[in-house]
């Protein structure tokens, strides 16, 4: 419902301070008094004026605000890893970590081990314990970058750890519970590869409790000369006087 228009959600029994203060959030949200978006030249690494980056802006704020899975669509280049740092810099998580972890870059053999760690001695090589990737994550977010380019066996143990919030190093006899968000990332069509049987549909309704979608820069060209300055400007002295 939220994906479709709805503000928020209620659980009974009803909190009516709860609840007014949700309407006076929703009216101020209204788009014919919805406030102008602050200036995205250098706020969190956005850069431009435009309608399509204010929209962007003031939804990352709001998604920010909600403690659930996201999905952040885009094509490359569009700044997905840039609006799930500003999500991580504007959440409750703030000050806790943000791990980064490029799921078209990990080898399919190793998947599971960089994941959730493994124990010392659970296999040939293993000298010392290893914290995986979402135990690093706990208390803060755990990004997953082109999550559409996890093979299907590695998505069922992301689910199993999604659905109990625990993770099971290889070789331990007990799981360790963790308190992650998690934000992913994909330049694919999800919903397509779901329909192709590349990705799970359980998975994907997961992640994707609330979603996000980058804007391509061809939808607002207005702001490549504010980009080009930006990026001018992170030069050194000496190329700047180059150019």
């Amino acid at each position: 419902a939220m994906q479709n228009g709805a503000f928020e959600y209620v659980t009974k029994p009803l909190d009516m301070h709860k609840i007014e203060l949700l309407v006076r959030q929703a009216l101020a949200a209204r788009p014919d008094t919805l406030p102008a978006a602050p200036d995205t030249a250098d706020y969190y690494g956005f850069v431009g004026n435009s309608a399509p980056m204010q929209h962007l802006l003031l939804q990352l704020l709001r998604v920010a605000a909600q403690d659930v899975p996201t999905l952040i669509n885009g094509e490359t280049g569009t700044g997905k890893e840039l609006a799930a740092r500003l999500l991580h810099q504007k959440s409750r998580r703030a000050k806790g970590p943000f791990v980064t972890v490029n799921c078209g870059a990990l080898p399919e053999n190793l998947i599971e081990s960089e994941l959730f760690g493994y124990c010392k001695g659970t296999f040939t090589g293993a000298v010392q314990d290893k914290v995986g990737l979402c135990e690093a994550a706990d208390r803060g977010i755990l990004f997953l970058d082109e999550i559409g380019e996890l093979p299907l066996p590695a998505q069922v143990k992301l689910l199993r750890f999604l659905d109990q919030g625990r993770i099971e190093r290889l070789g331990a006899v007990r799981p360790v519970e963790v308190d992650v968000r998690v934000i992913a990332a994909t330049n694919r069509d999800l919903a397509e590869a779901v329909k192709e049987g590349r990705f799970r549909a359980d998975l994907f309704y997961r992640i994707a409790v609330l979603q996000v979608e980058m804007p391509p820069l061809r939808e607002h060209r207005q702001d490549i000369i504010p980009l080009a300055k930006y990026w001018l400007e992170k030069l050194p002295l000496p190329e700047r006087r180059g150019l």
